[in-house]
């Protein structure tokens, strides 16, 4: 999962997963780690998806995301190692 953002201007547009707020939309560019891009893949989660943050559990627990029409809980740790993209 390699795919970055168009131009040097749009990595201004790039976080962390756990950076989103809920209701955002944003889209998948990689992820920082070696494993982390086959358990995404594992999960259905792919370069170039559009993520939805639904909500956000408590006390440092997992979001729920809506990917392609399915809703997965993403616990903070991986959260915060998944790079997306504001649209």
């Amino acid at each position: 999962m390699a795919n970055g953002p168009k131009g040097r201007d749009a990595w201004e547009s790039v976080m962390a997963l756990v950076e989103a707020k809920v209701g955002q939309v944003v889209r998948v560019i990689g992820s920082r780690g070696g494993k982390m891009d086959a358990r995404l893949l594992q999960v259905g989660v792919y370069p170039e998806d559009h993520i939805r943050v639904l909500r956000r559990a408590p006390l440092g627990g997992p979001l729920l995301v809506e990917v392609a029409g399915r809703e997965i809980a993403v616990g903070r740790g991986v959260a915060a190692r998944i790079l997306v993209e504001r649209l």
